[in-house]
């Protein structure tokens, strides 16, 4: 299956299946057009993949082996340097071909800029946002620019889709002033419980979108992204969220965005694998 707008790149190293047949199918957004202060985020996709060559294909909290999971990797989006927007399209453009060809299966999104969320949301059209963050990402315009990755949350309500943000540590007063006129949850990081998460997404609307961006945990476990933050989560608390989620809601669609870095073994990089991996093996594990 050949896709309009996207290239062939490294691959997971276990053996993978067509897109049309797989549960699972990966997409790399090298990009990072508005990136406001650390650049490198157009490596992630690379790194992430690179990173899961460190890794068993057996999940020990699961029993399950991921390499006898259906799994498509369908290479990266040629992204439009420089323009988030039109980047975001091809996203967009990209996962409906594929949910065209095989409705059933999870994208999961590697990245790049958390602006290319944006277009995997408008593509797979979910009822619910759930996105572990260290900011708010509630801005109107950032640095005259409404596609910003400063802006993605704000234009993911926009439309009309339910958010709840966990992990947050930053953010301006006019973001929070919106998020409470907009009915938007957010859960600041020191504030977080396992409790507490299940308490605001039980009742969000199905199905749901969940999103990663790589600096919801602290910086010394990620340093390498692009606006990182002191005092963040645990890497367990995501995956125990993810667990209750995988169990609990249906998913329509998963991404780690905002890797970054310039160096193969990057320990952000290699956090980004070790997640994409449990959510598979939680999915594989939980759903079928």
């Amino acid at each position: 299956m050949e896709f309009l707008y996207t290239y062939e790149t490294l691959k997971l190293e276990f053996p993978l299946t067509e897109p049309e047949r797989a549960d699972f199918v990966i997409l790399g957004v090298p990009f990072d057009g508005t990136t406001s202060y650390k650049a490198g985020a157009r490596f992630g996709p690379t790194l992430i993949r690179h990173g899961t060559l460190n890794l068993e294909s057996y999940i020990l909290d699961y029993d399950i082996d991921i390499s006898t999971l259906p799994i498509a990797d369908i290479g990266d989006v040629a992204v439009v340097a420089g323009d988030s927007r039109r980047t975001a399209d091809r996203v967009r453009d990209t996962l409906k071909e594929l949910k065209e060809k095989n409705p059933t299966a999870i994208p999961i999104v590697l990245g790049g800029e958390h602006s290319q969320t944006l277009g995997a949301v408008e593509a797979l059209k979910p009822a619910s946002y759930v996105v572990f963050d260290a900011h708010l990402d509630l801005r109107n315009v950032y640095e005259d620019n409404p596609y910003n990755h400063a802006c993605v949350a704000r234009r993911i309500s926009e439309l009309g889709v339910e958010e709840a943000i966990f992990g947050v540590r930053s953010g301006t007063r006019e973001e929070v002033e919106f998020a409470r006129k907009a009915n938007i949850t957010w859960v600041h990081a020191r504030n977080y419980s396992f409790e507490h998460f299940v308490d605001v997404v039980d009742s969000l609307p199905e199905p749901v979108y969940i999103s990663v961006d790589i600096d919801v945990f602290d910086a010394s476990m990620v340093p390498s992204t692009g606006t990182p933050e002191a005092g963040g989560l645990a890497f367990w608390d995501v995956v125990e969220a993810l667990e209750w989620l995988v169990r609990k809601k249906e998913i329509v669609g998963f991404d780690i965005m905002e890797v970054a870095g310039e160096k193969l073994g990057d320990p952000t990089a290699l956090t980004a694998a070790k997640l994409l991996f449990h959510f598979i093996g939680a999915v594989g594990r939980f759903r079928f």
